[in-house]
């Protein structure tokens, strides 16, 4: 058994890594507009291809690692990761960029394949500590990406040659330190369910996208939607035959894990809508920097970090599911306090405040929350659909804020946040108050 403490620091970094490429783009869409022509509902896609490109690879990329090795497949995300830093660097249109950036999102699965490999690098009873700085990283890497794209001044070839260099120098580290005990898993990888999650979804947000301009109604926008039902429909019957399927449609539907699906599909999308907001509404309105927008942004940064870091004790005293309520209930309000008011920095610095309180007890409480309820040998398989439906939230949220910003303006923006926050309050009140009612 490999127990070198260094490679949970060496997998850190990687997860670290690999989770910048989800929020630096963030402040970069309002220049990217100027830079590329291009409309706002069009150059959202450099945000929306990333996050769906992770919905897509976290369950695949998990199962490869399975039969194929973690350590193996965490190369293989770090290599995509970057060769898609490398092809966004070198990008003058949006087409090639927004390849880049699905092959970015390949970096998504770092963190269940990095926890996956921690359990043999440590002893058992530092395992939770281990696991934790695991989970830690992603704030880091989450706020870090905000604070990147502003010291790099918003330009975006400097901030995706840096993730490249970032990417080269995890590759290198994670082939050095880390070993694996080779533990194979029987079976082969759904790719079929790969490709048919991803159809789906791309049909669907592409018609959210690009229904204003198109026309609701229109042919295309219609004929998007309908593709996008036909294909989940054929989706969900072939993964119900399959032995190994990419989403275990039973597990998606249970209804010990069905309350923080639901919650953690709707935090995610009210955390992404209210971050790509301040960004458009600081740069737009206030006249700020990108270094400045992620400044705002830094409360809500170090206080997800903290947050998650400190959740323990609480999750002692308190119901995952009462945790998860309350968490979205401050994004709630943090999000109808810039749908009120946003003309200050006073205001952007006290909701980003509060916005981060609310994501770091959620997000802390999500991971209990989606497990507690299942058998012991369920417990990966509903961890990893957790994952996977925040990161699709934060997808369509890419998709649907662009759409509501171009035509009702950044209150309504913020007025969908807040309504998604406070569903998933409500929904993670209701579900667990009949979960505790429920026999055993």
């Amino acid at each position: 058994m490999y127990k070198n403490s260094s490679a949970v620091a060496v997998l850190a970094f990687a997860v670290a890594v690999g989770t910048l490429q989800m929020t630096v783009v963030v402040p970069l869409l309002p220049g990217l507009e100027r830079q590329l022509a291009a409309p706002p509902t069009t150059v959202s896609w450099a945000l929306t291809a990333g996050l769906l490109s992770g919905a897509v690879s976290i369950p695949l990329l998990s199962r490869l690692g399975d039969m194929y090795g973690r350590r193996t497949m965490s190369l293989v995300a770090l290599g995509l990761l970057v060769a898609g830093s490398a092809l966004g660097a070198v990008s003058d249109t949006l087409a090639p960029l927004i390849a880049g950036r699905v092959l970015q999102g390949a970096a998504a699965p770092l963190l269940p394949l990095a926890m996956g490999l921690v359990r043999q690098a440590v002893p058992a009873y530092r395992l939770p500590g281990a696991i934790g700085v695991l989970s830690a990283t992603i704030g880091i890497g989450s706020g870090g990406g905000m604070i990147l794209a502003g010291l790099l001044d918003g330009d975006h070839r400097a901030v995706f040659w840096t993730l490249t260099g970032l990417g080269v120098l995890s590759f290198a580290l994670v082939a050095a330190v880390v070993r694996e005990t080779p533990t194979r898993a029987a079976g082969r990888p759904d790719l079929t369910g790969a490709a048919l999650v991803a159809v789906w979804l791309v049909c669907l947000l592409l018609a959210i996208s690009k229904g204003a301009a198109w026309g609701w109604t229109s042919p295309p926008t219609l004929g998007l939607l309908a593709a996008a039902v036909i294909v989940a429909g054929v989706w969900v019957a072939t993964a119900r035959r399959t032995a190994a399927p990419l989403i275990e449609i039973p597990m998606l539907l249970h209804r010990g894990t069905v309350g923080a699906t639901v919650a953690s599909f709707l935090l995610g999308f009210a955390l992404f809508a209210a971050i790509t907001t301040v960004s458009a509404v600081a740069q737009g309105t206030l006249g700020a920097s990108v270094l400045q927008v992620g400044i705002y942004l830094l409360p809500t940064t170090v206080l997800m970090l903290v947050v998650s870091v400190l959740a323990g004790p609480l999750m002692r005293r308190f119901t995952a599911s009462a945790l998860v309520a309350g968490g979205s209930a401050l994004v709630t309000a943090a999000a109808l306090w810039l749908a009120l008011s946003r003309s200050t920095d006073a205001d952007l610095y006290g909701a980003a405040t509060v916005l981060g309180l609310g994501v770091g007890l959620g997000y802390a409480a999500l991971g209990t929350m989606a497990v507690e309820h299942v058998e012991p040998a369920k417990t990966a398989a509903a961890g990893g659909i957790n994952a996977l439906v925040r990161v699709m939230g934060s997808s369509v949220a890419g998709a649907v804020g662009a759409v509501v910003l171009a035509g009702g303006g950044a209150g309504w923006s913020f007025g969908v946040a807040a309504l998604a926050a406070l569903l998933a309050a409500l929904f993670a009140a209701v579900h667990g108050n009949l979960l505790r009612k429920a026999p055993a």
